[in-house]
């Protein structure tokens, strides 16, 4: 019996142009009247979530930043937050200084970011609806990088966006040389860096335990990298058919693209 559904956002739930389908939101009516509660979970911020999401009565949880932070909703509660050690990040951040990247921090207060690196999220290729959605979940603080890290409550994860193959690469490679943390990607540009204790499938099994919940009785949809290990984890994982290879590879079934209803259309199956 399904009793929790998880749901990525971008490009799963949410459209390439950052709406959400009809059909998707009847989906939730659906799940509401089922009995089964809808859970977001996105490497987004709380502040990122679509209204029309939060407001359904279907929804009361929230993963977000990629696993670091759980939310009750109804609540208005953080309860659980997974950060990353300040030295560590100022170490991550000295090895990739040099590179043409953006370095978010990303609280449960929301996303910070520094004006010396401001200016490269109007450079970084990526889709204008993208880029608004990016824009609007970050918080611009007059400061360095340096300064930041230094700066803000508790950080949770880092977000970068790289201009370059080389960025990425750096990135990478500078994430793998610790293993306290891991790197995944959630759209073409990025790479969201969170301690390897906050991964999206770490958050859904902590969220079915603190529910009463058995994973069995989990669905989870998703698209990308950070999304692997929720589909590992949840008792049917479901891949979009325009996700990536690594996410086509673990997952228990393939549903619909996000263009055509994916989620809803899958759904209509179990509901």
């Amino acid at each position: 019996m399904v009793r929790l559904v998880f749901v990525d956002m971008d490009d799963t739930f949410v459209s390439p142009d950052k709406t959400i389908s009809p059909d998707n939101l009847r989906a939730l009516d659906r799940a509401h009247e089922r009995g089964v509660e809808v859970v977001p979970c996105t490497g987004r911020s709380r502040r990122g979530l679509p209204r029309e999401l939060v407001a359904h009565p279907c929804v009361r949880h929230a993963v977000c930043g990629g696993g670091a932070l759980v939310y009750d909703l109804r609540a208005d509660r953080v309860l659980r937050k997974v950060a990353i050690d300040r030295a560590l990040v100022r170490s991550l951040y000295g090895d990739v200084r040099d590179q043409r990247i953006t370095f978010d921090l990303f609280t449960s207060e929301g996303v910070f970011a520094a004006t010396d690196r401001w200016p490269l999220y109007y450079e970084i290729e990526m889709t204008e609806p993208t880029r608004q959605m990016v824009l609007a979940q970050r918080v611009r603080v007059e400061c360095t990088t340096e300064e930041l890290i230094d700066r803000v409550p508790t950080i949770c994860r880092v977000n970068v966006l790289f201009a370059s193959r080389e960025g990425r690469r750096a990135v990478l490679d500078a994430v793998a040389r610790r293993p306290e943390l891991v790197g995944v990607s959630s759209i073409p540009m990025n790479v969201e860096v969170t301690s390897a204790m906050a991964t999206k499938g770490t958050a859904l099994l902590w969220l079915c335990e603190h529910l009463g919940v058995s994973p069995a009785d989990t669905v989870a949809f998703g698209d990308s990298g950070n999304d692997v290990s929720m589909l590992e984890v949840a008792g049917d994982g479901v891949a979009m058919a325009n996700a990536c290879p690594e996410c086509l590879a673990v997952a228990d079934h393939v549903a619909p693209p996000c263009t055509e209803s994916g989620v809803a259309r899958y759904l209509a199956t179990l509901l």
